[in-house]
């Protein structure tokens, strides 16, 4: 609201110094000497000028550019002092240059290389326009967001069989549960793993009287028999451990038992006691949570200040004070259509607690490690309208000049212009309160 007020005073100061320029009255001297207008030109872009008078895009009439006086004596006013060997630094004041130690050079009122709009020094002073030196400084970017807690996609494991069975047994009979790898989970009766480990003790058996044969084909034959029959359970996920036992104990085992693969918390339980499953159907889901996602939500202007590896604090709403440390391991490469932000994916240590629990809501900190070493400006003294960034720039004298600019980064206030100010000039910051 502030911004906006400041935006249309400086508006109604320029359009006010353009209208004072074309309808002021008449001094002594002018009624001496007429002046020839040679054009017309805008007032926020001078470069842009026109023969006949017409209005800008902004709505703001053209400024009539006068010739100069065809008679009349009278000395010359000076406008402003330039910096000779930087000629954008300008005071209203005599001096020397801050950076070669020359004399600031005058220029005149007329003089064809005064630029600017004059605005009488009573009228800035009774408006009360601030001015701030254009300086470099290093520009460092904190971004506040909310993230979703989320499970770690590559710890999350799918628990099915590859025949088709019943559930004679179920060892983990709940959600939510803490489960360790190579934990038993469920014991399955299936009569083809059955009928395939009586082949198996079959083919042993055979291979055993055929070891002694002269037949070499024989042996072979016998061999492949016992290995085929071998691959059919360690294609059925039969583990190295239960085929041995297997062979020891010399006669099948009724049901096979199902192992975690991993360390983590139940997440999903589909099947119930008796229950007849085919193969491929998913039993179980389990989550390692000893790691998790933190989704963080990202504006399009901060994504410059985000890189991979940065570190990252999270805290949680129930847990005040207690931060966490993270780190910035993917940005995904689309925005969200509803909120304009894209992802950043933090990796977080749990706590043995399970304190980051899936589908929490957490604030993410993210302190950028970049330093921009920059010419900047205050980001309120920048007036947008749409298709443009202007400044105004103070030249001294009560002479002000419009410019375009273009900008950078954006941080704590302050905007970094890339092309159109340079360091030492003035800017009108704001309005004096």
């Amino acid at each position: 609201m502030k911004k906006t007020f400041i935006t249309a005073i400086l508006s109604i100061v320029i359009g006010l110094a353009a209208g004072w320029l074309i309808f002021r009255p008449a001094s002594e001297s002018d009624k001496q000497s007429e002046r020839t207008i040679l054009y017309y030109r805008d007032p926020m872009n001078p470069q842009i000028t026109s023969e006949t008078p017409k209005k800008s895009s902004d709505g703001m009439d053209f400024v009539p550019v006068y010739g100069e006086a065809s008679s009349g004596p009278g000395k010359k006013k000076i406008a402003y002092y330039k910096d000779p060997m930087h000629p954008w630094f300008t005071s209203d004041k005599p001096g020397t240059s801050p950076d070669c130690g020359m004399d600031m050079v005058p220029v005149y009122e007329g003089e064809g290389d005064t630029k600017g709009i004059k605005i009488d020094p009573v009228t800035v002073q009774n408006i009360g326009v601030k001015v701030e030196d254009v300086v470099k400084r290093k520009l460092n970017k904190t971004i506040r967001t909310v993230g979703k807690v989320d499970y770690d996609e590559r710890k999350v494991y799918s628990i099915n069989t590859k025949i088709m069975g019943w559930v004679e047994k179920l060892h983990v009979d709940y959600t939510g549960k803490v489960v360790h790898k190579g934990e038993p989970l469920m014991e399955l009766y299936s009569p083809e793993l059955v009928t395939t480990q009586e082949e198996y003790l079959q083919a042993l058996r055979y291979q055993k009287k055929l070891q002694q044969s002269s037949l070499d084909e024989a042996r072979k034959g016998s061999d492949e028999l016992m290995e085929s029959a071998r691959r059919r359970l360690l294609y059925w996920d039969i583990p190295e451990s239960e085929i041995k036992a297997l062979e020891e104990r010399g006669t099948p085992k009724k049901t096979m038992t199902i192992y975690s693969p991993a360390d983590g918390i139940v997440m999903e339980k589909m099947v119930r006691k008796g229950q007849n499953i085919m193969a491929g159907m998913e039993l179980y889901k389990i989550a390692d949570l000893s790691t998790v996602w933190v989704l963080g939500d990202v504006y399009q202007y901060e994504l410059p200040w985000v890189k991979l590896g940065q570190q990252v604090d999270i805290e949680l709403s129930y847990l005040p004070g207690k931060p966490f440390k993270g780190t910035i391991t993917y940005i995904y490469p689309y925005l969200s259509m509803e909120t304009k932000t894209a992802k950043v994916r933090v990796e977080v240590r749990n706590t043995p607690n399970i304190d980051l629990k899936p589908d929490m809501y957490a604030t993410v900190k993210i302190v950028s490690p970049l330093s921009i070493d920059a010419v900047v400006v205050p980001d309120q003294a920048i007036i947008r309208s749409g298709e443009r960034n202007i400044a105004v720039i103070a030249l001294g004298g009560g002479y002000f000049d419009p410019r375009e600019v273009k900008l950078g980064v954006m941080s704590e206030g302050y905007v970094q212009v890339l092309e159109g100010i340079e360091e030492g000039e003035k800017i009108v910051h704001r309005l004096r309160e």
